[in-house]
């Protein structure tokens, strides 16, 4: 199942790379639905410093940024700094989980952020699959305001 979401944010493209690839900026665009620790050793890192290709370890994802319900086993296979990144993992609950967000500077000094999120859910959930594709559209439509927020 794929999910796409766009939007436009006020800020240079610089800016918003640079929030998007930070752990605090990922966590307030999830916020106050949940968040997401970092793995463990990798606590100063962010999406742009990590090694491209390689399984960084669990990343839990917690409910109200208090109860951990998923973990994401996080890898990132590419990455074209200020450009875009591509996260390939699996989830406890997903067999498949791809994020991949693309920014796009505009000539106003705007900048276009999308996101494709690629996802296939393990056996036990598959009937779901219609109502998880609701959920996570609504998760990332709310990621997307929140976003547009912090720079307004």
């Amino acid at each position: 199942m794929i999910i796409e979401r766009s939007s436009v944010v006020g800020a240079p493209i610089g800016q918003v790379w640079a929030r998007v690839v930070a752990p605090e900026g990922i966590n307030d665009e999830m916020r106050p639905w949940m968040t997401m620790s970092i793995p463990r050793g990798r606590e100063s890192i962010t999406i742009d410093t990590v090694p491209v290709g390689e399984p960084l370890g669990r990343a839990w994802l917690r409910l109200f940024g208090l109860v951990p319900f998923d973990y994401d086993d996080l890898t990132i296979a590419e990455l074209e700094p200020y450009r875009r990144f591509h996260e390939k993992s699996t989830m406890l609950s997903m067999r498949r989980w791809e994020h991949e967000r693309t920014l796009r500077p505009f000539d106003d000094g705007s900048t276009g952020v999308h996101d494709r999120i690629t996802f296939e859910p393990r056996l036990p959930l598959v009937p779901l699959t219609p109502v998880l594709a609701r959920v996570l559209g609504a998760f990332f439509a709310h990621r997307h305001r929140r976003l547009v927020r912090h720079f307004t």
